[in-house]
């Protein structure tokens, strides 16, 4: 039977260790010179800097943050995931300040990547979300895990989007249009769009699927060991089921959520004889969408563990004795 414990104070992934993925480079860009301009279908179009955002007060933003992984491949799993204390202010904050227009209905937010993407030249990497998700969900990020953004990770300022894969926070943020439609952008129409189950046609690649992953070491000693991972969704999780060399599915132990879209927490001890072990584990969410075995981005994950027959770090101190 699952054990469900207490939520725990988020874990966040070191900053070296959080993925990276870019669509055009890295723009170089002067923060002394930057802006970000919400225009479009508002009362009040604002053009602010660095100073102006900073001005807006700053809050904080636990939250797991999940690569959807290549466009051109949607069904193949990446599993890069991370968890970051996110810095900065609210969406709803600018939208107050610029008051959208009667007509507005979608938010679109441009980067200040550009250039050639598969084969199509002069591209912007712009995405869209609807205004009221937008404005109730959005969170405009300057700093990560108490450190500024690095160039990599979107500095000077970038978007968020809890509980939606990454490819909708847009990093490298210049420029915020309300409007009545959607964009009409290669990354909005073409690409990171997928027919989810039940549909015909094609939908934006927004809402985060059911999904969990080992957080194991390769190489363990021989005996009693504590494996554990995470497990993430857009709603709570409410069980983790995990399979050791093709064994029975058994519940793991699962920490009940935190009070913010952070991931949680699972575990299970188990007894490795010396040799190479298989380990999966597959998650179910409060609305009922478990993991599928195989055959789509967030398939069960499948790891590998080599069980010595001493510990890792005893070995290890010897060697260098």
């Amino acid at each position: 039977m699952m054990t469900q414990v207490p939520a725990s104070e988020p874990d966040f992934t070191p900053l070296d260790d959080v993925f990276v993925r870019k669509h055009m480079g890295v723009p170089d860009i002067d923060v002394t010179g930057w802006t970000l301009a919400v225009e479009g279908l508002v009362e009040r179009p604002l053009r602010l800097d660095m100073a102006a955002v900073l001005a807006l007060g700053t809050e904080r933003l636990p939250a797991f943050h999940e690569c959807f992984g290549s466009p051109l491949a949607p069904d193949v799993p990446t599993r890069a995931v991370a968890q970051v204390e996110w810095a900065g202010v609210p969406l709803a904050a600018l939208l107050d300040r610029a008051v959208p227009g009667a007509a507005a209905r979608h938010v679109w937010f441009e980067g200040a990547d550009s250039g050639s993407f598969q084969g199509q030249d002069g591209v912007t990497y712009v995405k869209d979300l609807p205004l009221d998700v937008a404005r109730d969900d959005v969170f405009l990020a300057h700093r990560m895990n108490g450190w500024p953004l690095r160039a990599e990770h979107g500095f000077p300022l970038r978007a968020v989007v809890p509980r939606m894969f990454g490819t909708n926070s847009v990093k490298w943020l210049t420029r915020i249009v309300l409007a009545d439609r959607r964009a009409d952008n290669v990354f909005t129409t073409r690409f990171y769009t997928r027919v989810l189950p039940g549909d015909s046609v094609p939908s934006p690649v927004r809402e985060v699927d059911v999904s969990s992953k080992w957080f194991v070491p390769g190489k363990v000693a021989a005996g009693k060991v504590d494996l554990g991972g995470r497990a993430w969704s857009t709603t709570e999780v409410v069980r983790v089921d995990v399979s050791v060399d093709g064994g029975p599915w058994e519940p793991a132990s699962l920490a009940a959520p935190g009070s913010g879209p952070t991931w949680q927490r699972f575990s299970v001890t188990r007894e490795l004889a010396p040799g190479a072990h298989v380990i999966r584990c597959r998650a179910r969410d409060r609305a009922g969408r478990v993991q599928p075995l195989a055959g789509a981005r967030n398939a069960v994950h499948e790891a590998g563990v080599e069980a010595g027959v001493e510990a890792v770090g005893e070995a290890e101190d010897r060697a260098e004795a």
